[in-house]
């Protein structure tokens, strides 16, 4: 299938996803989201994919975000839902019984670290920068970062993220456990590659099952549902419109806590 905002390539049972919108440092519309839901779905469905890397192009971005000027549209009654349709798609990516790889190539910011993070695991170049800066727009996380990012660096160090806004580099976020490997940038998908090829020559069914008993670890439903009812309040705030026009207009943004 032919995509707008992505780029696919089957290289002997691997399939590579590039989120492909560099002007935009490939931040994550929702004609980008759904075009990343199809392209799961096939991977679901074809046996010829065995594996599949995620990545970013152009040298600046994984995912610098979702799409700011989108969001500021998306009306209070509709919040919970564009919340929960993103946690859809990437719960099929973390379920998916077919490793994924984040091979993360720059920013991966708001729902580009949660897309990360919905991958099996994630090898960073040394450029890359992690955080869930959405604070800075009166809104939360609500593709499942507030969630993951607690399963993978723990419930202070999340909570720091999350509330200051910060980000983390690449040596930073190994250290804290987000990644598994850091690497040149020019060696990044070489080194996902490998990885993958280790993968690939074990047995398909029991990769299968490793993936469904570690993401059975926890009951993350309800935290899940939370954070999209929290979504939706979040976006019926004025802190919510000063947040995203103040991005919009670049300037720093006066929240009056309404």
């Amino acid at each position: 299938m032919n995509y707008k905002n992505l780029l696919t390539q089957l290289n002997a049972g691997v399939l590579t996803l590039t989120i492909n919108r560099p002007e935009k440092l490939n931040a994550l519309n929702q004609q980008t989201m759904e075009e990343i839901s199809n392209v799961i779905d096939e991977v679901y469905e074809n046996d010829q994919i065995k594996a599949v890397i995620v990545t970013g192009s152009g040298q600046k971005a994984f995912v610098a975000g979702a799409d700011i000027s989108e969001i500021a549209e998306v009306m209070p009654i509709h919040a919970r839902k564009f919340a929960e349709r993103g946690q859809e798609i990437f719960f099929k990516i973390e379920n998916c019984h077919k490793p994924i790889i984040a091979a993360i190539n720059g920013f991966a910011l708001g729902g580009g670290c949660e897309l990360a993070m919905a991958c099996h695991f994630r090898i960073a170049a040394e450029n890359a920068r992690f955080g869930q800066p959405e604070v800075n727009l009166g809104i939360i996380p609500g593709y499942g970062g507030t969630q993951r990012l607690v399963k993978n660096i723990g419930r202070g160090k999340a909570m720091e993220l999350m509330m200051t806004g910060d980000m983390l580099d690449a040596k930073d976020a190994y250290q804290w456990g987000l990644v598994n490997h850091v690497v040149p940038a020019e060696q990044l998908i070489e080194k996902v590659q490998e990885i993958i090829d280790k993968i690939t020559q074990k047995a398909p069914l029991a990769i299968s099952q490793i993936i469904s008993c570690v993401n059975a670890v926890g009951t993350p439903k309800d935290g899940y549902h939370i954070e999209a009812n929290a979504f939706g309040s979040c976006c019926r705030t004025e802190d919510f419109k000063e947040g995203t026009n103040a991005f919009l207009a670049k300037r720093k943004p006066e929240f009056k806590g309404k």
